[in-house]
């Protein structure tokens, strides 16, 4: 990724790119228009890689009364950091919006690579070594429901992906994965179902070399943006810096052929992961004007604030309730020890919709806004008519997770409180078929609320139905999966 070339932060008056100051401002802006006194105590946040918490839960709460005041926060929350962005060209920086009609520092070609398989016609999900297909994915369909791990809304679109097999090549569409190579992205699957993809990820070989042979081994058709006059090994000449080079991807998307689908997959650690998101963000607004049909597609994370359904506030209390004698025999002296902190319950019972705070400190807050940022797009696209497709996907076992120490030993204890941490396989089978699903359905059912719309179709692997308030397990969770993680 382009070091100080392309979206940057701000430079403050000591020369310092700042994203703390960037986050804090941001979140304040975005509840200024609806709930000012959360908007001061966000800008008055002395420790925002600490303090984050708090403030980005209140981005959901305030919005919560009616649908205008989310969609106002999203609307707010996306110009603020629109403004604050920059982008620098060889030490010369400029507002974000200059990308909107920039010229491409260089022209990209299109090289094509078809699959040698026939596609797939039978939806089929990869599960504990095996596939799950016809019988067998409705009965664990019906299983993760019961246990809570996945909403009734996901498990009635998948199954209506399985009875539309003729869904799954998405014919006369043309799906941009932006950030190819990620490993909850839905390259592979699509690539299987005979799709067309568009894909864009960093000038890496290695990476590249994997994505040309998972296109080879499919039955889609990949397109792969190269330098104008490349030549030779193809994943020598492959990919894109989105960083650095939005105005180049635009015009190679918008040349692109069939009906336009952005898919937004990117990650990146740190302050990296708002530099490549909001560059997406720009790339949108530039493609949705040279493609006004654009349709837009998006994983929310599950370790994010979220409103609930009733009834899995229901499911929660009655969790709460159902814990065996010993359990509520060691609650006691850990609240006691904790300060209550430990093994809060998760809502209030009755609670409709309920608030859901699974936000794990450890991804920081640059973590948080950039996946904010892309709710926010979501919010306000589907407003404005555009067909969205945004999805909670379940904690999983990638490498961005098992490199965090804390993390993976919280996933490997997971389970002993009720939530459970998909492979990477099965989760990205399962994402893109939801994502076939909205695109065959206008994006799914038109709700009242923003909430109601990120809650549908969420295969959040129970951290919406737990007994415990996810944060106040984890440490817990942790200490339980250490050995597990360290394995």
């Amino acid at each position: 990724m382009a070091g100080d070339n392309g979206v940057v932060f701000p430079a403050g008056a000591d020369g310092r790119r700042s994203t703390a100051a960037v986050g804090r401002a941001v979140v304040a802006d975005a509840l200024r228009p609806i709930d000012p006194p959360g908007a001061l105590a966000a800008e008055q946040e002395t420790n925002w890689r600490a303090g984050y918490l708090v403030h980005f839960r209140r981005l959901v709460e305030a919005g919560l009364e009616r649908p205008d005041r989310a969609r106002t926060i999203a609307a707010a929350g996306l110009t603020s950091l629109h403004e604050r962005m920059r982008v620098a060209v060889e030490g010369a920086e400029q507002p974000l919006a200059a990308l909107a009609t920039a010229p491409a520092a260089r022209a990209l070609d299109t090289r094509e690579v078809r699959g040698h398989a026939e596609p797939e016609r039978e939806l089929s999900v990869p599960f504990r070594g095996g596939r799950l297909r016809g019988d067998d994915l409705a009965r664990r369909l019906d299983g993760w429901v019961a246990d809570g791990v996945m909403e009734p809304s996901a498990a009635e679109a998948v199954r209506a992906v399985a009875a539309h097999p003729e869904w799954l090549a998405l014919p006369d569409r043309t799906v941009v994965v932006l950030g190819a190579g990620a490993e909850m992205g839905p390259l592979p699957a699509l690539l299987r179902w005979g799709a067309r993809v568009a894909a864009a990820d960093l000038p890496r070989p290695p990476l590249w070399r994997r994505v040309l042979e998972t296109a080879a081994r499919g039955a889609g058709t990949l397109l792969v943006p190269v330098g104008s006059r490349s030549d030779g090994d193809l994943a020598e000449a492959a990919g894109v810096d989105l960083v650095a080079e939005v105005p180049a991807v635009a015009e190679w998307g918008s040349g692109l052929p069939g009906a336009l689908v952005l898919g937004n997959y990117v990650y990146a650690d740190g302050a990296d992961n708002v530099r490549v998101s909001t560059a997406v963000d720009a790339l949108t607004l530039r493609l949705q004007r040279e493609r006004p049909d654009l349709a837009l597609a998006f994983l929310a994370t599950p370790t994010d604030v979220f409103a609930v359904p009733g009834a899995a506030v229901e499911h929660s209390v009655h969790a709460y309730a159902g814990r065996s004698t010993a359990a509520k025999l060691l609650v006691r002296p850990l609240r006691t020890a904790s300060a209550g902190r430990l093994l809060r319950r998760a809502y209030v019972p009755g609670a409709d919709p309920g608030i859901n705070d699974s936000l794990v400190p450890q991804q920081g807050p640059n973590y948080a806004l950039a996946k904010r940022l892309q709710r926010w797009r979501a919010t306000t696209a589907r407003e404005a008519g555009t067909t969205v497709s945004m999805n909670v996907a379940p904690p999983t076992r990638t490498r961005s997770v098992l490199k965090n120490r804390a993390l993976a030993a919280a996933y490997a204890g997971a389970h002993r409180f009720g939530v459970e941490v998909f492979e990477p396989a099965t989760s990205n089978v399962l994402m893109a078929a939801l994502l076939v699903h909205d695109l065959h359905t206008g994006g799914g059912p038109r709700q009242e609320h923003p909430w109601q719309d990120e809650a549908h179709a969420a295969v959040h692997g129970g951290l919406w139905r737990t007994a415990y308030a996810p944060r106040s397990a984890l440490g817990l969770a942790a200490l339980l999966g250490l050995g597990a993680a360290r394995g």
